[in-house]
């Protein structure tokens, strides 16, 4: 595993990349919130087939913003998503999120999507 840092307006992004250069599978980014990357060590275990990316969002764990009271909104979190894409290689990506929803209702069931972002 190797750890990145992402320059973003108003913030520094950490990232973790757990690579797999054989595979041809897209990458799959394994998103959390509020959790960060550590929430997803051992699940990332699961998916030896392909590239696993996971990170901390804005404001959380080693993710850390400029101005420690600015508002973290959903556009704000899907900037910083569509940055990390772009860092990363650009799509297209799997993404298995776990939302704040998911934890006030754990019968909700987890979605992982294939989307292409560029």
């Amino acid at each position: 595993m190797t750890t990145h840092t992402l320059d973003v307006p108003g913030a520094t992004l950490t990232y973790d990349v757990r690579r797999n250069d054989a595979s041809t599978e897209p990458i799959l980014l394994l998103i959390g919130s509020p959790m960060g990357a550590a929430g997803f060590g051992t699940l990332s275990q699961h998916f030896s087939d392909r590239t696993v990316v996971t990170y901390d969002p804005r404001g959380v764990e080693r993710s850390v913003k400029t101005d420690p009271t600015s508002p973290v909104t959903p556009d704000v979190h899907a900037d910083d998503l569509h940055r990390l894409i772009q860092a990363i290689g650009g799509g297209p990506v799997n993404l298995a999120a776990a939302l704040r929803q998911h934890a006030r209702d754990p019968t909700r069931p987890l979605a992982t999507l294939g989307i292409p972002l560029v």
